[in-house]
């Protein structure tokens, strides 16, 4: 069992553009951030529920095949499930519709308890109230021996490698510069020293660098 981390990061180190409105939720510069690892076949498949066999299939592909292999359940902010965006909605269900990519439980942090959620494709949210550490240990009794995933955004991935609560980290760094936007790395000095780097390049020029312990 091991905890992990995939983002986009620019070669900037921002892994969330600035810009959101509630029409562009991600930000104006999302779409070139993560543009090669939607273009993948897995991302069809997986999240556009794309059958036609339509998306690359080469380094991106692999890693993104990756990005949802052995996960038990998944940890994310309030920001990336939109209750950010839509505080006040008690209909809200997420950005995702009713057949979100995660199939397993979802653990949504955040300041203002919800209901649980429930999708026929084994997809449940919850929303707590609590701290990474408690979190983490409530992931750990339902992931069934299998990983869990830090889904982001970006400040909630932050506290996990800050608290050194993180095993494995993949970050696709894509050839572009943002100059703007919440980065990755700041206040996270030698959080490498603790870990073996390797890395890769994809075809379409994104460096695959993981850390792993």
């Amino acid at each position: 069992m091991a905890v992990r981390i995939d983002l986009n990061i620019s070669l900037d180190g921002v892994a969330m553009p600035t810009g959101q409105t509630p029409e562009d939720p991600m930000g104006e510069d999302w779409g070139r951030l993560v543009a090669d690892y939607a273009a993948t076949r897995t991302f069809h498949e997986r999240v556009l529920h794309d059958t036609s066999g339509a998306g690359t299939t080469g380094v991106d592909d692999r890693y993104a095949s990756a990005y949802f292999d052995d996960i038990g359940a998944e940890i994310m902010g309030a920001a990336m499930f939109g209750l950010h965006t839509y505080p006040d909605d008690p209909d809200w269900r997420g950005w995702w519709g009713d057949e979100p990519p995660f199939h397993v439980p979802v653990f949504v942090l955040t300041h203002r308890e919800r209901p649980p959620l429930e999708f026929a494709n084994g997809t449940r949210f919850e929303f707590l109230a609590t701290s990474t550490a408690d979190v983490l240990a409530r992931a750990h009794e339902v992931a069934g021996g299998a990983d869990i995933r830090i889904g982001g955004g970006v400040s909630v991935a932050r506290d996990f490698l800050a608290a050194g609560l993180v095993d494995r980290l993949h970050v696709g760094i894509v050839p572009i510069v943002l100059g703007r936007g919440v980065r990755l790395w700041d206040d996270l000095r030698e959080f490498d020293l603790g870990y073996e780097v390797t890395s890769e390049v994809a075809e379409s020029g994104v460096i695959h660098v993981t850390f792993s312990r």
